[in-house]
Formats: structure tokens, C-alpha cells, sequence
């Protein structure tokens, strides 16, 4: 290969490189919303949440959720935690939780996950309402 041969090479693996990580979305481009922001005060409720691409506005499926923690730290009680029970999603993009919200008042859902394809994690904190 002569030397403008490798420069064009080295020139085309440039450009791919950069098309394919603009292709991309970037992990701060997604989130978790809540389908249903209150439950009732007790034992085993659901909270469903959702991952969403804020770009597309489109559910995102298969994320790998590997750290989640229920508190209620919005209303100054962060001791005050529960376990979180993932159970299987109803729609896709969709994620549950079973959990036992002990007394009324916020409770704070912290989520962290993997979205196949993306470097980084998806990181979130949602408030969820239990109710008398």
C-alpha cells in the first residue's frame, strides 16, 4: 500500500467511527417514568415503571435493571427502606416492582440499569405517592 493508499484507509475507518457513534444515543438520553404515580399503603403493591428514549419517545426493552432501592427519603426518612422484588414487565419497555410501602407518604424508587448497546448507566430517581 503506498502512503495515500493507508491515509485513505485510515481516513474511512475515521468517518465509519464516527457515523456509528452518532448513530448511537447517548445513556443520558434515556430515563425511567412511572406508569402510575401512587399505590395504596400495604403489602405486596406494583409499581411499574417504564425506560424511555427521550429522543424517540419509545419504550426500550431488555435493560438489565441491577440496582433498585425503595425509601423514603423525599420525606426525610431514608432509614425507613424496603425490599424491592422485580417481577416480569406486562408490555415491553415495562418494568415491575413488589413492594411493601409500610406507611402513607413519598417513597423514593432508585433505579439503576444497562441498555444493551449503550456504555454507561441509566440512573434514576422517582417518587412514588402510597396512600391511605
Amino acid at each position: 500500500m503506498t502512503v495515500s493508499n493507508v491515509a485513505r484507509a485510515a481516513m474511512a475507518v475515521l468517518i465509519a467511527a464516527a457515523f456509528a457513534g452518532a448513530a448511537r444515543a447517548e445513556i443520558k438520553n434515556y430515563e425511567f417514568q412511572l406508569v402510575q404515580p401512587t399505590v395504596k399503603a400495604g403489602a405486596d403493591r406494583i409499581v411499574t415503571v417504564r425506560l424511555v428514549d427521550k429522543t424517540t419517545g419509545k419504550a426500550v426493552s431488555d435493560a438489565v435493571i441491577f440496582a433498585s432501592r425503595l425509601d423514603m427519603a423525599p420525606d426525610g426518612m431514608q432509614e425507613m427502606a424496603t425490599k424491592v422484588t422485580a417481577m416480569p414487565g406486562t408490555e415491553p419497555g415495562t418494568y415491575r416492582f413488589k413492594a411493601t410501602f409500610g406507611m402513607a407518604g413519598r417513597w423514593q424508587l432508585s433505579l439503576g440499569a444497562k441498555v444493551q448497546g449503550e456504555t454507561g448507566t441509566v440512573e434514576n430517581k422517582l417518587v412514588v405517592t402510597a396512600e391511605k
